[in-house]
């Protein structure tokens, strides 16, 4: 099995219930088991920051599938769920993004993993390391050692709810 994690992130309309639907999708995909889901994060926009704060998660999940595949998985929920892509790093319903493939580095026009800003980014690392597996692979290790050099505060993160059912 491959251990997959992802991120997941909403900052218009239910932000909770776009987390919990795209939850329930990826739940009902064939060769997937989602295995932890971090706490809720609220957090500031990053990038174009003219809206909405967003909510946070990420996943931890075992598959089959290779990481193109994961990639359509993840795009096929996004427009299920009505992913509008107009401004760069704007406004979204949802965000589905891998961040680590094992332990693999793809870089392709289609696909970089280890997502390429996530170590720029508190939002993505707070969560990914509320359920990192231990041992950490060398991602992972860069990931803590990163986030123990950010000023969490000034980045703009809290909890939102600390623990859901996403059932």
């Amino acid at each position: 099995m491959n251990e997959v994690y992802l991120s997941l992130g909403t900052n218009m309309g239910e932000r909770e219930e776009n987390l919990r639907d795209a939850v329930r999708l990826l739940r009902k995909k064939e060769g997937l088991l989602l295995k932890k889901i971090s706490p809720i994060y609220e957090t500031l926009p990053v990038g174009y920051v003219n809206q909405a704060t967003f909510l946070n998660i990420a996943l931890y999940i075992h598959t089959n599938l290779s990481p193109f595949e994961m990639l359509d998985v993840c795009q096929s929920i996004e427009n299920e769920l009505g992913r509008v892509r107009d401004i760069r790093w704007g406004p979204r319903i949802i965000d589905l993004d891998i961040l680590l493939y094992n332990n693999e580095t793809v870089v392709t026009e289609k696909l970089t993993i280890p997502h390429e800003r996530m170590f720029e980014r508190a939002f993505v690392l707070v969560p990914l390391m509320d359920i990192a597996k231990k041992p950490y692979n060398e991602y992972l290790m860069k990931a803590q050692k990163t986030l123990g050099t950010m000023n969490l505060e000034k980045e703009g993160i809290k909890v939102y709810k600390e623990i859901i059912d996403f059932e």
